[in-house]
């Protein structure tokens, strides 16, 4: 197989290339270093005991007259008018417009403007999803005609928890990775998801459905939780204000009760780093080398006639591996929690810790996240503003912007090292804020960062992976 073991400087994705460049060897090395020095300076020299309240002080800007616009009520309602268009433009232009991905608007509007765009926007300014939400804004217009339509005929099972969200989180990223999504097929996926969205609002509730099962918004209220804005409602006039914060400390204000919650959490990390890895040359191997050579005795020895057969179970392997990513990372994650147990003398449970540690992660996953995308969203992203001329592909030119030639190109040196610091970078804030959780749960400080021994070997272990996969050689065939 070593066709498949071929290295390549790019592989195929749902939409668009991700040019994965294999970072040096040297600045991989260099990176897991400075990881672990730059933990114990942030552990032993920056957090203490009054960091926990001074980082929750917030300032209200609401009155700073362009921000005060935009949380009035018909700046509001202005965007959740453009979210409901924006959903059914991208649908319509996938069902009508042409099949080819790229002067289709809704490939680009769709994976890379909102999947990549918004996501990393909210993580900047806050979570406006929850107000813009283009499926709950029509549930509350529904609700304007016929009140009470989506109180839900039944209560939402307590014991589903985030269940459901993980598992639409899960089946989005198989459409993503392995579904070969092109205009008309995202078009027909979205119409299922509003299916099943408006049928879940319907029997179980707006409020509930919207909290716990829809998954871009668990995603996306889990994301802006990082932002330095957020909004609140004033008590008193009712209204909604507009307030600055420490960025990422959002994330310490939220107290993680589910099991399910922590594994959403873990999949945001495990999804993006099987993407990674599930291209490289050693990953390949494992199937075509090692686990189809076990599949012999079931296919026969005769690989020409027998790599058919190869193929469609090896695509079920990737499926396989992906629903299994997150609970493989939770099975380590609680190793490194049972340890932090041992040497504290904590007297919770190795569970109750899981939980109160579960935001500290998200950092790690979003840096990661965007490692592996931004190239992405500067390549393709800037074509939205030309597609909005011509959304079908048709040759309109309704804004004048269709012949606009527009494309960031990115250095392969800029690509390492803005991917290696940021790994960084989102590891020292996990560490900071795994940290401030600690300095709440122990009262002694010494027992704080006895604590953080195990949680600071963790964080170095998960990005010491994600700039391993980000040196890996990557396989040509195994797309």
């Amino acid at each position: 197989m070593g066709l498949l073991a071929a290295p390549t400087l790019a592989h195929a994705h749902s939409f668009g290339k991700i040019y994965t460049l294999p970072v040096p060897v040297w600045l991989y090395l260099y990176g897991a270093a400075a990881a672990l020095i730059l933990s114990f300076l942030v552990v032993g020299y920056f957090v203490n005991a009054r960091s926990v309240d001074l980082n929750q002080r917030t300032r209200n800007i609401s009155h700073v007259g362009l921000l005060q616009a935009l949380v009035h009520p018909s700046a509001v309602c202005i965007a959740q008018l453009l979210s409901v268009a924006g959903l059914l433009l991208t649908i319509l232009t996938g069902l009508l417009g042409t099949a080819d991905a790229y002067r289709n608007f809704n490939m680009t509007f769709f994976w890379i403007v909102f999947v990549l765009g918004y996501t990393y926007l909210t993580a900047l300014a806050g979570n406006s999803y929850a107000a813009i939400n283009p499926w709950k804004v029509l549930c509350l217009w529904a609700e304007k005609l016929r009140p009470g339509l989506f109180s839900g005929i039944w209560s939402y099972p307590e014991r589903w928890a985030y269940w459901p969200a993980l598992a639409l989180y899960m089946a989005f990223i198989w459409f993503e990775l392995f579904g070969e999504a092109r205009p008309y097929s995202t078009a027909v996926a979205l119409c299922v998801y509003t299916g099943v969205t408006l049928g879940g609002a319907l029997l179980f509730g707006r409020q509930a459905w919207f909290r716990h099962a829809e998954f871009f918004a668990v995603f996306l209220r889990i994301v802006g939780m990082m932002a330095p804005l957020y909004t609140r409602r004033n008590e008193d006039s009712g209204r909604r204000e507009l307030h600055l914060r420490q960025p990422f400390i959002g994330l310490t204000a939220t107290r993680v009760t589910q099991v399910s919650l922590l594994v959403f959490v873990l999949f945001m990390l495990s999804s993006t780093a099987f993407d990674g890895v599930k291209s490289t040359v050693p990953y390949v191997r494992i199937y075509w080398v090692h686990v189809a050579g076990w599949l012999k005795p079931l296919v026969g020895d005769d690989i020409v006639q027998s790599f058919p057969l190869l193929k469609a179970i090896y695509t079920w392997w990737q499926v396989g591996v992906l629903v299994l990513s997150p609970f493989l990372y939770l099975a380590v994650y609680l190793f490194f929690i049972w340890l932090t147990k041992l040497v504290s003398r904590c007297e919770l449970s190795v569970r109750e810790l899981a939980l109160r540690f579960t935001m500290s992660l998200v950092p790690i996953a979003f840096v990661y996240h965007v490692t592996h995308y931004y190239g992405l969203l500067l390549s393709q992203g800037t074509q939205v503003v030309k597609l909005l001329s011509d959304p079908f592909g048709w040759g309109w030119n309704l804004l004048g912007t269709a012949d606009l030639k527009w494309n960031i190109v990115v250095q392969a040196g800029t690509v390492w090292h803005t991917q290696v610091w940021l790994i960084l970078f989102g590891h020292i804030v996990s560490v900071y804020l795994a940290h401030l959780e600690a300095l709440r749960i122990f009262s002694d400080s010494r027992r704080a960062a006895l604590s953080q021994l195990p949680m600071l070997l963790l964080m170095v272990v998960l990005t010491t992976v994600g700039l391993w996969i980000l040196s890996l050689p990557i396989s040509r065939g195994a797309g």
